[in-house]
């Protein structure tokens, strides 16, 4: 299963609800879980309603979800997640949100604390200590997540998010050690593999990477090669995996270079990939026949199916798709926490 922002911690705390442990508990058949962004600090945080995992009250809220997880045989990695310029200044008392560059997300809109709709803001350019800082906080983050019982963490360098922003060139405009060169785009990704390495095995570390998508304002001339490169100096660290957003579905492409393949990715990391992107049944099976990669994640699916892997297996057919507001609209209308979450129904023989 793939990550999913929801929506559903407490505003108040950043901690997850006794909802989100039923909801991974109701999920637990994938087998593999990637939990949805979990933001490593205050700086970090950017969506409202999204859980956070920088306080020991934090990790001792998660227990209970990895508990209630491995208690019906599955693992769940838990995704270290800096939103970067995607946050806004409601989120930070005022204070603007940062980035490689300051460069600002013209296309779409921020959400604000209170859900309100607001331009996204110029973030300011963190400086080299502000990195340092900042690759402590995904150290701390991921020494948290072993505390509350995660079998791993995944680096979320997708999606336009903070790790996104200084490997790609449009959104880093950088002349010092952290832009230019593929070398120093890729800096700070490698330094917070490095630094949770002092916490975790490299073998329960992993990355996520979307050279294709356009979310977030990203998308490069450069990018094939850029993340080749990436891929490359990733492939020294005898990862968990390297999760790949193929291009289209709901990330879009960008169109702006060649899209990077599985296949390409799997070629320059040497390891285990992971594909996700709009995958049924039917393409991931060719996706793993094929070689192009090793496993398949689903993401929406498993939202209005919380039995999916069971119901691919039994040749079950699927529930119909959720509304759109059910990713975290149900603040928006009301409604409370399980809504379009946890009542999606598992199949029932007639």
């Amino acid at each position: 299963m793939s990550p999913l922002t929801r929506g559903r911690a407490d505003t108040a705390t950043r901690a997850p609800t006794h909802e989100m442990e039923v909801y991974y508990g109701q999920r637990a058949g994938a087998g593999l879980i990637i939990s949805e962004g979990v933001a490593i600090s205050e700086q970090g945080y950017g969506w409202q309603g999204s859980p956070a995992m920088y306080t020991e009250e934090h990790a001792a809220a998660w227990k209970h979800i990895t508990d209630r997880v491995h208690s019906k045989g599955s693992k769940i990695v838990m995704q270290l997640w800096h939103t970067g310029r995607q946050s806004h200044s409601s989120f930070h008392n005022g204070a603007p949100p940062v980035s490689a560059s300051a460069i600002r997300l013209e296309i779409g809109h921020a959400r604000t604390v209170d859900y309100s709709e607001a331009p996204y803001e110029t973030p300011r350019e963190l400086s080299v200590d502000d990195i340092t800082a900042v690759v402590e906080e995904y150290r701390r983050s991921a020494e948290l997540a072993k505390l509350a019982g995660f079998d791993g963490v995944e680096i979320h360098g997708a999606n336009g998010y903070l790790i996104d922003q200084f490997l790609q060139s449009v959104t880093n405009h950088r002349t010092d050690r952290y832009g230019g060169s593929f070398e120093n785009r890729a800096r700070i990704l490698l330094e917070v593999v490095e630094a949770i390495q002092t916490v975790w095995p490299s073998d329960r570390i992993a990355v996520r990477l979307s050279p294709n998508g356009a979310f977030g304002g990203v998308g490069a001339p450069d990018n094939a090669d850029m993340f080749e490169y990436v891929a490359e100096r990733l492939a020294a660290y005898g990862l968990a995996y390297l999760a790949i957003i193929d291009a289209g579905g709901f990330l879009g492409f960008h169109g702006k270079c060649r899209p990077i393949t599985t296949f390409d990715a799997k070629k320059a990391f040497k390891g285990v990939v992971i594909a996700n992107g709009s995958y049924t049944r039917d393409t991931a099976e060719g996706a793993l026949r094929s070689g192009s990669s090793d496993l398949v994640a689903f993401g929406r699916l498993y939202i209005s199916n919380p039995d999916l892997a069971e119901r691919f297996q039994n040749d079950w057919p699927l529930n119909p798709s959720g509304p759109s507001e059910a990713y975290y609209g149900h603040r928006l209308l009301g409604k409370p926490l399980g809504y379009g979450y946890t009542d999606f129904p598992a199949f029932q023989s007639s």
